[in-house]
């Protein structure tokens, strides 16, 4: 028993020294590895919650009824034709149709986008896409097609506001939104009239803010669109960008072809600022100061004094007008208007344009490192259009020419031979159609004969004249008509609007 245990122990201290002569060699051969509580933690990424996308198709729900399709018609010279401008900045009304005959003013059509902003039908689109127009029309979501007039154009932001004549109808509208608070990289939906694939929706981000593209002289001054990577093609002229809310934050107005989803849309708070006057008054009266001004960049700054970089330096005023009068001189920096600091050029053509002509304003400027203020009473700004009510054509005599769009003549056997009219057919041959008009619209042309109106035989042009005069304004003339070079008679229904 005694060798026994002698013998356990022996084996026991064999195995204690075998273990500490491993711990020993390993620990000089660094072998051991460090205990976890030894190890400074890992990094970790800050928790961050996974970004929420926006229920396009709820959004998309919401925006879609108040979105019209806009089609204009305008008359135009036969030797006209719309070019693509060559600068790639560009508007993009879609070209919809070019008719006419050889003796008359081509009728060529276009369409864009346009949106409700009141129940009443008021609507939002682009000057571009109607101006000059004659005729516009609006096709809602469900294709219903009803006229529109122009209450007032602004050229110089390509805004204009039209109303449908439909007054007892009520519209889904859209809120507008801030565009002053727009963030880069937020969410934007494009909606409008692509091509004419109408209610087209495309999804991006506002890209940029500020941008200035030099589409025209005119509106040089007041450019401040919003760039977005939202699809926009021809024919979304007019139509709105919102935002992840669905309110309006700007009108998309322009492309740059040469690139790749870069559209542009004009800020909705420009349009805020011009729309009670175009209700109104039809067309936007500006304020004008008369000096050129420019930005103040970091070398400006250091170079007058200047402790920072806002306000608006004046680089030339204009003798004979406003700022000259009041006193201003090139090289003042313009820092406040009314009280107000302001934060640029910018800031400061959009306040002094909003305001009518006629209104003082104190200037608050710095001129040769000294602070001192000016009263200026604003000018009107010269060349604005006055894209109010077009001055009314002298009105014609002959009624049929003007509310139907046709001269006729009696029936003689020069006319019988000349547009081969049979001995037994009676009434008035059309000598001309406008295409412009009722009778051009329902597709009379010259040739045709006219043999009743509204149930009465017409076989003279005071009949039909007579007929014409007995119709209220809205109401119908109904003409039934031989066309001889199909040998087929037909109803012809116009409505005479006035």
């Amino acid at each position: 028993m005694e060798s026994s245990k002698v013998k356990i122990f022996s084996m026991a201290a064999v195995a204690v020294a075998a273990v500490l002569f491993g711990m020993v060699v390993a620990g000089a051969l660094n072998l051991t590895p460090a205990v976890e509580a030894d190890r400074p933690p890992a990094a970790t990424p800050a928790a961050t919650a996974p970004a929420q996308l926006p229920d396009f198709a709820t959004l998309a729900e919401a925006v879609v009824p108040s979105v019209v399709s806009v089609y204009s018609t305008e008359e135009v010279d036969q030797t006209q034709r719309r070019r693509m401008p060559q600068d790639p900045f560009h508007y993009f009304p879609w070209p919809r149709r070019d008719d006419g005959g050889q003796r008359e003013p081509m009728v060529r059509q276009s369409s864009g986008s346009g949106f409700f902003i009141t129940a009443d039908g008021e609507i939002l689109t682009n000057n571009h896409v109607v101006e000059d127009a004659t005729k516009i029309s609006v096709q809602l979501e469900d294709d219903t097609e009803l006229e529109a007039e122009v209450v007032g154009r602004d050229p110089a932001t390509d805004i204009a506001l039209l109303k449908v004549k439909d007054g007892d109808r009520r519209f889904p509208y859209l809120q507008l939104g801030d565009s002053d608070a727009l963030r880069v990289g937020e969410w934007a939906m494009a909606v409008g009239n692509p091509l004419q694939m109408d209610h087209t929706v495309t999804v991006g981000v506002i890209s940029a803010k500020g941008r200035v593209l030099g589409l025209s002289d005119e509106g040089s001054s007041f450019e401040n669109f919003i760039q977005t990577d939202a699809a926009i093609n021809l024919g979304n002229s007019g139509g709105p960008l919102v935002n992840a809310s669905g309110k309006v934050i700007g009108i998309n107005t322009a492309i740059n072809a040469a690139g790749q989803n870069l559209g542009f849309a004009i800020p909705v708070k420009t349009a805020e600022r011009v729309l009670p006057q175009l209700r109104e008054r039809g067309r936007v009266v500006r304020g004008f100061l008369g000096i050129e001004v420019s930005n103040i960049d970091q070398d400006t700054a250091e170079a007058f004094g200047l402790k920072g970089r806002q306000g608006a330096l004046v680089q030339n005023v204009t003798p004979g007008h406003a700022a000259d009068r009041a006193g201003l001189e090139h090289g003042d920096v313009i820092v406040q208007i009314d009280g107000r600091p302001l934060e640029d050029t910018r800031d400061l053509i959009d306040t002094v344009s909003a305001k009518p002509p006629g209104t003082t304003v104190e200037l608050g400027i710095i001129r040769d490192g000294k602070r001192i203020t000016k009263k200026v009473t604003l000018e009107e700004r010269a060349g604005e259009d006055e894209a109010g009510d077009a001055e009314a054509a002298p009105e014609e005599e002959d009624t049929t020419a003007t509310r139907v769009g046709i001269n006729v003549t009696e029936m003689t056997a020069r006319i019988r031979q000349y547009y081969d009219v049979d001995d037994s057919t009676t009434g008035v041959v059309v000598t001309h159609v406008r295409p412009l008009s009722p009778a051009g619209e329902e597709g009379l042309a010259e040739g045709d004969v006219i043999t009743e109106a509204n149930g009465q035989q017409v076989t003279a042009p005071e009949d039909l004249l007579r007929a014409i005069e007995r119709v209220r304004d809205g109401g119908y003339l109904k003409l039934y008509v031989y066309r001889p070079r199909a040998d087929r008679s037909f109803f012809a229904i116009l409505k005479l609007d006035e």
